[in-house]
């Protein structure tokens, strides 16, 4: 996990809000939670959850986490090196690489989090629970379950050009 080095600017994107009541002899007593995601654009990618009695000190706290909690993912001109689904809980996200200029088909969470991670191609499908806490975990644990066309080539021991080639991507005349 890489933390955000001091004077970078961050991405900064809350993605839900929820307030909770719980009840006293006196009254409602409320209490808020925050998902908030951040990222710098370029591959880095994080997200907290703060819980407080006030809605901008559970953001506050959610930044922390997130600038924390921040993984690297491989970004391929803009877009993700292959397609993903991933399960949590009752959600399930797929994940597609998109071709230039396709721009970023998702619902409003997983908008949010290509947009911190600096991803600008790709199609997403929200399949089974649209909870955004399961959804913010399964889209993340796709991203950290990505895999460069580098780390593939010297995991099996080929140039990165020989992999291409024995994929049929090879460059034609």
């Amino acid at each position: 996990m890489a933390t955000a080095k001091p004077g970078e600017e961050l991405i900064e994107k809350i993605i839900f809000i929820n307030r909770v009541a719980k009840v006293h002899k006196g009254g409602r007593r409320f209490r808020f939670s925050a998902i908030v995601v951040v990222g710098d654009g370029q591959g880095r990618v994080g997200y907290g959850l703060g819980k407080a009695p006030e809605v901008p000190e559970a953001i506050r706290k959610a930044l922390d986490k997130a600038r924390r909690n921040m993984i690297q993912v491989p970004v391929i001109n803009g877009t993700i090196p292959h397609e993903i689904t991933v399960d949590f809980g009752a959600a399930k996200v797929l994940l597609k690489p998109g071709r230039p200029g396709t721009g970023v088909i998702a619902g409003s969470t997983i908008r949010a989090i290509m947009d911190a991670a600096g991803i600008r191609d790709v199609v997403t499908k929200c399949i089974g629970s649209t909870n955004p806490h399961n959804v913010v975990k399964a889209t993340f644990k796709a991203l950290e379950s990505l895999q460069s066309p580098e780390y593939v080539a010297k995991k099996r021991g080929f140039s990165l050009e020989e992999l291409m080639e024995r994929m049929g991507h090879g460059q034609k005349a």
